[in-house]
């Protein structure tokens, strides 16, 4: 009888996977990408990483892809479809149990990790896997273990879940293995869509960390994130109050320590605010989040006694919001200890703001400081450079609410 191996090809089926081996054939690009760039980062700093999407949104590719990229082989293992003890270990009985006791032997996609020392841990349908999976997850994503074996340092683990409400018989995340996780909403971008359908992806990169900057880093986010806690307490420690909630990000000692590590790598990396806000709602929820997100804002805000001390070289923050936040400080600094020299300053700030900034942000600040101006004080010749700019902002602001008042009567 003749062996199939040894049968002939057929033309049109070689033909075939000629052309299928041309449509798999893709490049990559460097290209901004938010979603990229805060999964990368996050794997670098050797975090578990849970990706939330749709399905046919992508998850999958973009880790096949960000495996490539970082020349990482892939172990994708669908959880919804293994037993507890895929993960936990098999029980093996040896010649003398009492004495050697019962190791738990790992399965054979572990050996090849360990084996290989490195790779990227693809946990799939993490929301259709059953309770119990999930319980024996927890130590494979916390602590690295799969029976009695040990994962090496170099590999990361990410894993991807579909919201229970478009899962194929989903299940809530438990909340002990969801404060485990860095949670990413994965969406898709049409442009992204649309050039990797024509055949060039984004290309996932590794932070740049620069080595000088290592120290600072870690001390700035461990100064923002105990500052911030100091500040509120009550969110140390937050479980949700309902189901859903809590199979997402919530506050615990657990997940800051996990926002902390990424503050610090995001600031040794220089990543941007959109990124860093990703991140961090990622780790303790969004409500939370943005709390630090705000509290960092106000430490990068400028002593409002060093613009007082120096107007001229004063630098601002170029973002408005913060821009004005700045000014409102320095009128607060006036009116805690209002003297003459210091309210004249607080006026040359103003000045400084107008030759640096747009001048609509001025009219508050100028309005609560003239109202500081004792009977005594000459007025400055700032204030005469500022009236002009700070006049025509009111006048329109005044223009706006009267036709927004004018369209309010016609209405009627």
């Amino acid at each position: 009888m003749t062996s199939h191996a040894l049968l002939p090809t057929n033309p049109q089926l070689a033909l075939a996977d000629d052309l299928l081996k041309l449509l798999r054939t893709t490049s990559t690009e460097p290209r901004p990408d938010d979603q990229l760039e805060a999964l990368t980062l996050a794997v670098a700093a050797d975090l578990p990483v849970l990706l939330w999407g749709e399905p046919g949104i992508g998850k999958t590719a973009a880790l096949t892809q960000l495996a490539d990229s970082l020349d990482l082989p892939l172990t994708t293992v669908i959880a919804s479809v293994h037993e507890p003890t895929d993960f936990s270990g098999l029980p093996i009985v040896g010649d003398d149990p009492a004495v050697q006791g019962v190791p738990m032997a790992p399965p054979q996609w572990a050996v090849e990790l360990v084996r290989a020392g490195r790779g990227l841990l693809f946990l799939d349908e993490l929301s259709t896997a059953t309770p119990a999976v999930q319980a024996a997850l927890l130590r494979v994503v916390l602590e690295r273990r799969v029976g009695a074996l040990q994962l090496p340092p170099g590999v990361r683990i990410v894993a991807a879940a579909n919201p229970r409400a478009s899962a194929a018989d989903g299940w809530e995340l438990s909340p002990p293995l969801a404060n485990r996780f860095v949670h990413l909403y994965w969406v898709h971008d049409r442009d992204v869509v649309v050039r990797g359908l024509g055949g060039v992806w984004p290309r996932a990169e590794l932070p740049r960390l620069e080595p000088e900057r290592l120290a600072e880093a870690v001390a700035f986010a461990r100064r923002a994130v105990c500052g911030f806690l100091h500040a509120r307490p009550t969110l140390i420690h937050r479980l949700p109050n309902t189901e859903t909630r809590r199979g997402g990000a919530w506050p615990s000692p657990r997940s800051w320590e996990t926002a902390l590590t990424l503050l610090a790598f995001g600031t040794a990396a220089d990543v941007s605010r959109e990124v860093l806000a990703l991140l961090v709602r990622g780790a303790v929820g969004d409500g939370p989040g943005l709390e630090l997100l705000a509290h960092l804002d106000r430490m990068d805000l400028p002593d409002p006694e060093s613009l007082l001390a120096d107007p001229p070289t004063a630098e601002l923050p170029e973002r408005g919001d913060l821009r004005q936040a700045a000014l409102e400080a320095v009128v607060a600094a006036v009116g805690a200890r209002p003297e003459r020299e210091r309210w004249e300053a607080g006026w040359a700030v103003l000045v400084r703001a107008m030759e640096t900034g747009a001048p609509d942000l001025l009219v508050a600040p100028a309005k609560a400081l003239a109202a500081l101006r004792r009977d005594d004080w000459e007025v400055p010749a700032a204030v005469e450079r500022l009236a002009k700019v700070v006049g025509i902002a009111d006048r329109a602001e005044r223009s706006v609410e009267r036709v927004a008042a004018e369209r309010v009567g016609a209405g009627r």
